[in-house]
């Protein structure tokens, strides 16, 4: 029997989601019918109510992928599809302590609540109040969030919280706040960012080749469904493409003791010269 308090997902005969708490006297009012509570309390998960107009509705619990995907929006939200790689890359688990800037609605901070568990901690960062409280919102209404501290604050001046297992930064301009890095997180630990242009991308790596970052990646993913018919496979009319770029690094000291031990081949002094060049011309400018 489903509790009080649950988040139950309903599927219809045609293909309708609702999700719906579940409380007493809360009843789904809608073209196929009225679907008690009560019904929907007894039959438990994995079963199939019935409206009064005799439309079959499927009771399912809801997942992270659907707790995601129905957050309240008043900004773009990251796709789950990315979240899943995001939550990977930074090591999230139980236990784990991220920094987090640029909360939106909450979408990531739901699903990094979600994996951190009960001893993780998640600082997320928000500089409008308006989308800090409806964050707040989105996470109650998951049922997570728990661990979760929202600060109302714009990092311009550097993060509120220090030794993070890794950071993510989801902001218009993430190069202006680079160097906060270094002294918000544990050494070695992962950062990551989501910029939606390239040339977001060439600014952030201009500046993540400064230091002291290391094992750089830039990834976009993209996913492409299949029709599930056996005589008739083939993909989707349809595609989940470019939500945005994916830029992770790791924080390393001392890099310059790997000088002269990295294999260097032409493209490789090529690139070493340029990246030489950058950094001179970037010194240059700050000293003007």
């Amino acid at each position: 029997m489903i509790k009080q308090g649950e988040l139950v997902l309903l599927l219809g005969p045609r293909g309708k989601r609702v999700m719906r708490r579940v409380e007493p006297g809360n009843d789904i009012h809608g073209n196929d019918g009225i679907l008690k509570m009560e019904d929907i309390m007894a039959a438990g998960y994995g079963s199939v109510v019935f409206t009064h107009k005799e439309k079959p509705y499927r009771v399912q619990r809801p997942s992270l992928h659907d707790l995601v995907k129905g957050v309240k929006r008043q900004t773009q939200v990251i796709y789950p599809k990315d979240i899943g790689y995001i939550c990977m890359k930074l090591g999230v688990g139980n236990g784990s302590k991220v920094i987090e800037a640029g909360s939106g609605s909450g979408s990531l901070t739901l699903a990094m609540s979600w994996f951190a568990g009960e001893k993780g901690e998640i600082h997320t960062h928000e500089a409008r109040e308006e989308f800090m409280k409806l964050a707040r919102r989105n996470l109650d209404w998951a049922g997570v969030g728990q661990n979760v501290t929202l600060y109302n604050h714009n990092i311009e001046n550097g993060f509120l919280v220090d030794d993070a297992d890794a950071l993510f930064l989801d902001v218009r301009d993430p190069w202006e706040y680079v160097k906060f890095i270094p002294g918000a997180i544990k050494a070695g630990a992962m950062v990551g960012f989501l910029v939606p242009t390239v040339d977001q991308v060439s600014s952030l790596l201009t500046e993540l080749e400064k230091g002291p970052f290391d094992e750089v990646e830039v990834s976009e993913l993209l996913v492409r469904n299949w029709k599930p018919v056996p005589d008739r496979l083939r993909p989707n009319d349809r595609m989940v493409a470019h939500t945005g770029f994916l830029i992770f690094a790791r924080h390393q000291e001392g890099l310059d003791a790997l000088e002269g031990h990295k294999y260097v081949g032409t493209r490789e002094r090529k690139q070493e010269a340029a990246r030489k060049e950058r950094l001179a011309a970037a010194k240059d400018e700050s000293a003007e």
